[in-house]
């Protein structure tokens, strides 16, 4: 067996590196009954051994892969042991407190952090989450560093995941999905991500390949936990950007436990930064809470709670894009009336019981609801002077424009309502009997959602109205007078009153056993999806899918610690209320569930370098796309055509290495190659909308030696042009054009007055568990991307110029983090 296998290592060996000793990583940080650190506590397993620093800090290497016994000793304190099983290349944090005059527990079995290597599983930390920099800073900041893992816009929370588009991720919160607002257009509309940094324990991330107990789309998971607090504790954020205040603690008797978050965001920093001139107004306010009581050791209930509004008020004024060549160069003057008046209120909660009847069974009852209302009204007037820029060095209008190649007008109205309610209930549990783990799960969904879409666009050129091209009746204007009525350029009319009903459920089982030496782990499950789709002035219409995967995990027993993973299955995703929607806002409820057929093969390469932990981690991956619903993407609104009229593929390979490239701190480097195409009406296969062809990220933390109080974060991103650089309305047949490559780089700079290994007894310090001040950069290097183009007319050749529409340039930031 073990000469079949060796032969895939070259495959997924990339980096020749010298595997030393295997080894784990023992830290933390030991503290008395008082709460203050211990120096010089005696650190021992075997022959290794090491001693605590005056902020009672340790750090002691052990060997991986079998049952360590480590002794803590000091003259005056109680002895303290526990034993430790970590995987090659594994780090964990252990703070044990001695005490004074209470036993110790003898001996504790440590086992780590949680194995989900097997499960193709990236675990993130939640302290890098909230120090790396970024406009948009949270957890899908840091997913976006991730291979595979694509977004082309720093203002949106949105992302892309191996060819899927923004509707294809899962999100869950403690084992809840949760959702995103309908109407949102752009990402300077979003505000605040639903996760809440600041209450995160845990982050799982899947880019394909998932069990069955996760749900029905095509693209990925993402798996929060907020964590059950252990103590009173006070956080806050602060900076030019907003800030956020946590408070969480525990009941005497700690069977009640809670935490509250609360985060304001305003994004005029970013948004006045761009080249539109604006009055700028938004307002984005959530509260969050999680909750539990513990009725006894075997039954408890928890509470997750969120009350969001944002609101988002813009009156565009001036704007000015230069384009163009040095030898050829034009500008684009536009002059705005009117604004735009958008809210998003949501309210959401869920009640969870959990019930634990014995040792290896568990069962659960989760109860939420989700209710939005959004509006968006605007009505903006642009006139535009598109001409040649005055380039004489010293004249004094240098940059203006001399001669208008095209004058015209753009008039776009909208008066959008949406109010959707949506509740379910679930029944979780979960058996293990001996090496064998089942889970299931049965859960019932009502959607139900009101809309109202209204929105028209007309366009000028010249003083003539320009007709839709989709209108037979040419416009020849003005050589031949229009003798049909006036009709606007775009016009979307319709009222729905839509529910859909949905049953879910799933089994599972998985296990871990043995093929001769090596360890293995199985993973078979299924779910069913049944979907009714009804409302007014429409035929009800009701559909069953049903969805089994596999997935399969090897190590073999190498002196190379290697992990081979191979994952697959049918992933299908039911319509949500968007995807029924056509581009006339009209419900169709007989469109299908798209379907995807994954294959997933990973590898896993831990080893030490300069005496440090690092991992490579390796996936190829295949995606087969039948009953696709295509789409058209403008900046992060998706525009569905509801008719399941195209199939598609997406193949690629993603490379992670990570590890401690400074001592003490976690860095990686990512990289990723895709391809995907759809064949709409059997036309022939061109590019998707996501076709993010390459794609290269860098997260790197580092801090001076000789100030390691003085910390530094630098957040990478380069993604290829994605086809987007043509009209929405355009034939994609037609047009294939391509948005220039995304490029960024943000800087964080923090310098840590106080923390964890840094504490004071005395002074204004005292009071602070963790105090530190830093300063942002965000877009380090100036670069212009942009997210869409606007297309304007020349009236004299007819040509039509494509002016990108800008993100965010250089900013800076101050940001104040603090805990007591």
């Amino acid at each position: 067996m073990n000469n079949k296998l060796q032969f895939l290592t070259p495959l997924f060996l990339l980096l020749p590196f010298f595997v030393l000793a295997q080894t784990g990583t023992l830290r933390g940080v030991i503290l008395d009954e008082f709460n203050k650190p211990v120096e010089n506590v005696n650190i021992k397993a075997d022959n290794l051994g090491t001693t605590t620093n005056e902020n009672g800090f340790y750090l002691l290497k052990i060997p991986a892969n079998k049952d360590v016994r480590v002794t803590f000793s000091h003259i005056s304190l109680k002895q303290t042991t526990a034993t430790f099983h970590l995987e090659n290349g594994e780090e964990l944090e252990f703070n044990p407190v001695l005490q004074t005059n209470i036993e110790q527990i003898a001996t504790v079995v440590i086992s780590g952090r949680k194995r989900k290597d097997v499960e193709g599983i990236v675990t993130l930390n939640p302290a890098t989450i909230r120090k790396i920099p970024s406009a948009n800073a949270g957890v899908e900041n840091l997913l976006k560093t991730l291979p595979g893992v694509s977004s082309n816009n720093e203002l949106s929370t949105q992302y892309s995941v191996r060819g899927g588009n923004y509707d294809e991720n899962l999100v869950y919160v403690n084992g809840i999905e949760v959702y995103r607002p309908f109407l949102i257009r752009s990402g300077q509309q979003e505000g605040l991500s639903f996760v809440n940094t600041d209450l995160v324990q845990n982050v799982d991330f899947s880019a394909g390949g998932f069990q069955a107990k996760y749900g029905d789309k095509l693209s990925s998971v993402l798996d929060i936990t907020y964590r059950t607090p252990t103590d009173f504790g006070v956080s806050a954020d602060m900076s030019l950007l907003g800030g956020s205040l946590s408070v969480e603690g525990v009941s005497d008797n700690s069977k009640l436990t809670g935490i509250v978050g609360v985060r304001y965001r305003d994004n005029s920093l970013l948004v006045n930064a761009k080249e539109t001139e604006t009055n700028y107004d938004p307002k984005f306010l959530d509260v969050q809470s999680y909750i539990t009581y513990k009725f006894t050791d075997k039954f408890s209930l928890s509470f997750l709670g969120n009350a969001s509004l944002n609101k988002y008020n813009y009156e565009p004024k001036t704007r000015q894009t230069n384009f163009g060549t040095l030898s050829d160069p034009i500008a684009l003057l536009v002059f705005y009336e009117g604004q735009e008046k958008d809210a998003y209120q949501t309210l959401f909660g869920a009640i969870q019981g959990s019930y634990k009847v014995h040792e290896n069974l568990n069962l659960n009852l989760v109860a939420s609801t989700y209710h939005t209302t959004e509006e968006e009204y605007f009505d903006i007037l642009a006139q535009y002077r598109l001409g040649e820029v005055n380039t004489n060095i010293g004249d004094e209008d240098l940059g203006e424009v001399e001669f208008s190649e095209g004058i015209g007008g753009q008039l776009n109205h909208g008066r959008n309502d949406l109010d959707a309610l949506i509740t379910t209930i679930e029944h979780k549990g979960d058996y293990k009997i001996n090496d064998n783990n089942f889970e299931w799960s049965v859960k019932y969904t009502n959607e139900d959602i009101r809309d109202r879409l209204v929105e028209w666009e007309v366009i000028d050129s010249a003083g003539f109205s320009i007709n839709p091209p989709n209108l037979e009746q040419f416009n020849q204007q003005p050589y031949q007078p229009n003798e049909y009525p006036i009709t606007a350029y775009q016009n979307v009319r319709a009222t729905n009153n839509t529910a859909i009903n949905r049953i879910q459920a799933y089994l599972q089982w998985s296990k871990r056993s043995n093929i001769g030496e090596h360890d293995v782990w199985y993973n078979l499950g299924v779910r069913a999806h049944n979907w009714k789709v009804e409302g007014d002035g429409i035929e009800s219409n009701s559909q069953t899918v049903f969805s089994p995967r596999a997935q399969f995990a090897i190590k073999p027993n190498w002196e190379k610690d290697m992990l081979f993973r191979f994952g697959t299955g049918y992933y299908y995703q039911p319509p949500f209320y968007r995807e029924l929607r056509d581009q006339n806002g009209t419900v169709q409820p007989e469109v299908k569930a798209q379907q995807s057929i994954h294959f997933v093969l990973g590898n896993d390469y831990s080893f030490q370098m300069w005496d440090r932990p690092f991992k490579l981690t390796t996936e190829a991956y295949y995606k087969k796309l039948q009953d696709v619903n295509p789409y058209t993407v403008e900046n992060v609104r998706i525009r569905y055509r509801a008719d399941n009229n195209a199939e598609a593929y997406a193949y690629g390979l993603d490379l992670r290495l990570n590890g401690e490239f400074v001592p003490g701190t976690e860095s990686w480097f990512s990289f990723g190659y895709l391809k995907t195409e759809e064949n709409i009406d059997d036309r022939g296969y061109i590019a998707r909308p996501t076709d993010q062809r390459l794609k290269f990220a860098a997260l790197f933390q580092d801090y001076i030696p000789n100030m390691p109080d003085f910390k530094m974060y630098l957040n990478l991103v380069y993604n290829t042009g994605l086809p987007g650089g043509s009209p929405s309305y355009a034939d994609p047949y037609v047009y294939q054009n391509r948005l220039p490559d995304y490029k960024r780089a943000d800087l964080g700079l923090q310098y840590v007055i106080v923390d964890t290994n840094k504490q004071f007894n005395s002074g204004w310090r005292k009071s602070f568990e963790e105090l530190a001040l830093g300063f942002e950069i965000y877009n380090v290097f100036d670069v212009q991307n942009s997210i869409t183009n606007t297309w304007v007319r020349d009236v004299y050749t007819k040509r039509q110029y494509a002016i990108p529409n800008y993100l965010t340039p250089r900013v800076f930031n101050v940001r104040l983090s603090m805990k007591f």
